[in-house]
């Protein structure tokens, strides 16, 4: 196994997408051994990402995949038939090595397969059993299918992001697939943690419905204790803090085509100094003085202070406007973000790996540094089967000879 402070754990891994494999993502970045299983007859199509772009040019395909890429570097990736009775018996001996199953299908589909957790701790009995779907195994919506916009809708995250008196304007990409990840591989931890102490597996049943609703945190406080719906004259505004209350709190024109400003004014003393950097008549109106007034009266300073910002260059404003000790900045597209702010190099994190046919590739990092025990990254993600040789031959010490009859077989 490859160094690292996880290095001492393997992982049986189903997952795919983002929700599953952005997950054990993080730990084989410390260093565990994640072996990826992928079915041979549906070359791989379990997950939708493996051969959709982006895709670097010229270059399409299967194996080419940017998300694929980026959501399963440093793992090993085998391929393995479990309609058959050997692909059934050769994840048996898997399990029997491994630390922790996981998986983000659907719910009951390693049921089905015979792989439930008591099948599972019947081969092993301490494994760790990490399960992700949309609504868990338990409750009215267990048979649901979902997706990532399907779980923000349902979980009220749709809803509250928008612009007043306008419909709700959505997330975007699926980001609730990226808060799955983070609370399955906080899940994986425990869990691990939990046995080191007590030699007792577990079944981690995750729903990421109910990790989005955590999400929701203040509106729904809002709603139960204040009985306040979350949409009423003037919300939500998406970009206007709430909670705490902040004015000005927005997304401001600048100068040029499509260029924003982004201010917070986090009280009376900074808005204070903001209005004598700012200088005009307006700002000094006594109606803003004060945090009350500036909410009673925020649509008229907003229109205000965008027309003092559309005409001035997002970059200069803000570093003046934080040279005030008052948090600014230029609003960044993902390409300034990546190639031209000067924290991405020093930081480290968009890493370089090297992927087997499509060479170097950028890849996101962790935004976070241990001292003694950091993360790496330098291997791109498995090409279907690419690691057939290695976990069939040295992890569970079967022949060439051997390894060739699975493959003519059908079993891997």
């Amino acid at each position: 196994m490859s160094e690292g402070a996880l290095s001492h754990l393997r992982i049986c891994d189903f997952t795919g997408q983002l929700a599953g494999a952005g997950a054990t993502r993080f730990l084989a970045a410390f260093g565990a051994q994640i072996i990826r299983i992928e079915d041979p007859v549906t070359e791989g199509r379990w997950d939708i990402l493996r051969g959709n772009p982006p895709y670097k040019p010229g270059q399409r395909g299967l194996e080419y995949g940017g998300a694929y890429n980026n959501h399963n570097v440093e793992k090993l990736g085998i391929t393995l038939n479990l309609r058959t009775d050997r692909g059934k018996e050769i994840l048996r001996d898997l399990v029997r090595i491994s630390d922790a199953v996981t998986e983000n299908f659907a719910a009951g589909v390693l049921e089905r397969w015979g792989f439930n957790y008591e099948g599972l701790k019947a081969i092993r009995p301490d494994i760790i059993y990490v399960s992700n779907c949309g609504f868990g195994h338990s409750g009215p919506y267990r048979d649901f299918k979902t997706w990532g916009p399907i779980v923000q809708a349902v979980s009220g995250l749709t809803f509250s992001s928008g612009i007043p008196d306008q419909p709700p304007a959505g997330w975007g990409y699926s980001y609730m697939d990226h808060t799955g990840a983070y609370f399955m591989a906080m899940a994986i931890m425990m869990a691990l943690h939990h046995r080191n102490v007590t030699g007792e597996g577990q079944w981690v049943d995750l729903a990421c419905t109910e990790a989005a609703c955590t999400l929701n945190g203040p509106a729904l406080l809002d709603a139960t204790v204040n009985g306040r719906p979350l949409r009423r004259p003037g919300m939500p505004d998406a970009n206007r803090s709430q909670f705490p209350p902040m004015a000005p709190h927005n997304i401001y024109a600048a100068a040029g085509e499509d260029n924003w400003v982004a201010v917070a004014c986090r009280n009376d003393g900074e808005w204070a100094t903001l209005r004598q950097f700012i200088g005009e008549r307006w700002a000094s109106d006594p109606r803003f003085d004060r945090i009350s007034g500036r909410l009673e009266w925020q649509d008229e300073l907003d229109a205000n202070m965008t027309a003092f910002t559309s005409a001035r260059d997002r970059f200069t404003l803000a570093e003046s406007i934080r040279a005030l000790g008052i948090p600014a900045t230029a609003v960044q597209r993902p390409e300034e973000r990546i190639d031209k702010d000067p924290n991405t190099e020093g930081w480290g994190l968009w890493p370089t790996v090297q992927h087997t046919l499509m060479g170097e590739v950028r890849v996101d990092g962790l935004p976070v540094h241990l001292s003694e025990t950091d993360w790496h990254l330098e291997r791109g993600g498995p090409c279907l089967g690419e690691h057939n040789e290695q976990v069939y031959g040295e992890v569970l010490g079967m022949s060439s000879r051997e390894i060739a009859g699975l493959r003519a077989e059908g079993v891997i």
